[in-house]
């Protein structure tokens, strides 16, 4: 929010002096002394008389309550007209989007000076025609803006929930759309203020806006025009004024774009006055670690207050290591993967925690920060390579894009590079398939294209988010001796999320178990496969198919979000479950070196023993 001061302070300053104009005890502006025009500064008049005698100063400050009040007039008629025409098309569609945003087409179609003189001509000069000449220019602006804000968010997982709870239409577009789409609304509306006041001197220095004698910046231009030889300052005034009220402004326009993202700096949580004071005092990145995350913890805003998906998870990788996150669905494996890469929805946020890579923190980076690091130093490889790519592109362009977002070079030296990717992945007949649409490859040679372009710029970091789901058996294991097989020749450490455990036991070093939304058990892959020491590792080993006997399933459900128990959340679903486990919040210990659990059991777990429920 630091940003906003200077400029906010600036155009308060401004919007300050403009309200106040009435009782500042100003010289009338309009009142004329011909004996004293074109005088420089002199006492009652510091900054001197116009071509009329009229004082400058005065004219100055009351000009700005012109523009500024024919600006905000307008942009807040758009704005509210405009919100509402998104509103309505991008929710109903049809003939909904025909009538509210498709007909701005047609505004669009007149250039805005022949749309004023036509209004001027039609209602005559005036500041109320104005108002209605830039009211009308900027309604395609927020209704455009509105409706594709609309169109995302009516899409979301929190809007469905309100129409599965029966909310009416006016409710959910008021009380659940219109929140989390105020963001880019609200910047629109700064933007749009912020060219009305240079739409408006424009207008009014050619005659289309203010009447005089009313004071106006446009007017006041316009007549230091035919004297700027002989009082030179009177231009200099006015255009001082607008060339810093539209520099303040869109100053303020920046920063608020910042305050209102969620994924910038200024929507993260912030260090301490001490952190900030000594900022030794952070927990440092290990010294061995590629990456160290340490109590990470995400809140989503719904309707019914905020959930908290993720909840202080820490995990590490090192150089050349497999950390592999297991855990049935909604456990928050995949948030946990996306507050890293820095893309989660903007109703979601990290709240607590560091993610050090290196001597960085994810987490408290800013969008240009990690846009610099996504496909860099650390990557991400999806689940669906089909969704991943852009369909519309040759595979072989994308993966060559990728390699000039972070290092400059030719076209033809990244496609270059791109094709020696596609071999070092084990394409079939490279060359050829650098040409080819995504539609036109097999579910594997798509997956080996994105780990093309994950490994692109050799990250040190490679998050693979359950890369193998959607994959026959047979491609399934040449992707996984690819990751492999590459992985022993970058060096690079390797977050591994899935479901299936023997996948885990063939390429991690070591594992972490969710569930809920918080680590259960942590430590090196083959101790925890060995003896494993919380019930839901077990339960899930036990629903592993491993020829020998049919898997035991797990009986009920993950929990969802807003309704996660107080205790052990494992504990409703767990046969070994006993009060304590209910009573309060299990913390996650190290109970032996390297291997973390969060059960008060694990001792009778591990022991064989078990305790009457």
């Amino acid at each position: 929010m630091r940003r906003l001061w200077l400029p906010g302070a600036l155009v308060a300053a401004v919007i300050l002096l403009a309200l106040l104009a009435p009782w500042l005890g100003l010289v009338d502006p309009i009142k004329q002394d011909i004996a004293q025009r074109l005088s420089g500064p002199m006492p009652g008049s510091p900054l001197g008389r116009d071509e009329f005698g009229r004082d400058v100063l005065s004219r100055l400050i009351w000009g700005a309550r012109t523009s500024l009040g024919v600006a905000f007039a307008a942009a807040a008629i758009a704005g509210i007209l405009g919100t509402a025409l998104g509103l309505i098309g991008g929710w109903f569609r049809g003939v909904g989007e025909l009538l509210a945003v498709r007909s701005m087409d047609i505004i669009l179609c007149f250039p805005p000076v022949l749309l004023a003189l036509l209004v001027v001509t039609l209602l005559g000069p005036g500041a109320g025609t104005l108002i209605l000449v830039l009211s009308v220019l900027y309604l395609p602006g927020f209704a455009r803006v509105t409706y594709a804000e609309v169109l995302s968010a009516r899409s979301h997982d929190y809007v469905e929930a309100v129409r599965a709870l029966g909310a009416p239409t006016g409710r959910i577009l008021l009380r659940t759309v219109l929140p989390n789409i105020a963001g880019p609304v609200l910047v629109q509306l700064s933007l749009a203020v912020a060219a009305a006041v240079v739409l408006e001197s424009g207008l009014s220095f050619l005659g289309l806006g203010v009447v005089p004698p009313a004071p106006s910046w446009g007017l006041m231009i316009r007549g230091a025009r035919a004297t700027m030889e002989q009082s030179p300052l009177l231009l200099l005034w006015p255009c001082a004024a607008l060339s810093l009220t539209i520099l303040a402004m869109n100053l303020l326009c920046d920063a608020l774009r910042d305050a209102v993202d969620p994924r910038t700096p200024a929507a993260r949580p912030r260090l301490r006055l001490i952190d900030r004071v000594l900022p030794g005092l952070p927990p440092p990145a290990r010294t061995d670690a590629v990456l160290d995350l340490q109590g990470l913890t995400v809140e989503i805003a719904i309707p019914r207050g905020r959930i908290r998906p993720v909840e202080d998870v820490s995990l590490s990788v090192r150089p050349g290591e497999t950390m592999a996150i297991v855990g049935e669905s909604g456990s928050g494996k995949s948030v946990t993967a996306t507050a890293l890469m820095g893309l989660l929805p903007p109703a979601a946020r990290p709240v607590a925690g560091a993610a050090w890579l290196g001597d960085r923190d994810l987490l408290r980076l800013d969008e240009p920060a990690l846009r610099a690091l996504r496909g860099g130093a650390m990557a991400m490889v999806f689940q669906d390579p089909m969704s991943s790519l852009n369909p519309v592109h040759r595979v072989g362009d994308q993966v060559a894009e990728a390699i000039r977002a972070h290092r400059r070079m030719p076209a033809k030296a990244a496609r270059a590079e791109a094709l020696g990717l596609f071999r070092r992945v084990g394409i079939a007949d490279p060359e050829r398939r650098l040409d080819a649409w995504p539609h036109e490859l097999s579910g594997g040679m798509r997956q080996r294209v994105m780990i093309a372009m994950a490994l692109a710029n050799r990250p040190g970091l490679l998050i693979a988010d359950e890369p193998t789901t959607a994959l026959d058996v047979t491609v399934q294991a040449q992707i996984l001796e690819l990751l492999a097989e590459l992985q022993r020749e970058t060096g690079t450490a390797m977050i591994f999320i899935t479901h299936s455990l023997g996948v885990v036991a063939e390429i991690a070093d070591r594992v972490t178990v969710m569930y809920a939304g918080q680590v259960v058990e942590q430590g090196d892959a083959a101790a925890v496969f060995a003896a494993p020491l919380h019930p839901y590792t077990r339960a899930l080993l036990a629903a592993t198919p491993d020829g020998d006997g049919q898997p035991a399933g797990i009986p009920g459900v993950v929990p969802q979000p807003h309704a996660f128990p107080a205790g052990c959340r494992f504990a409703p679903r767990c046969n070994h479950a006993v009060a304590a486990c209910e009573a309060v919040s299990v913390p996650l210990d190290e109970v032996r070196p390297g291997h973390r659990t969060r059960c008060v059991r694990w001792q009778d777990l591990a022991n064989g023993t078990e305790a009457a429920a």
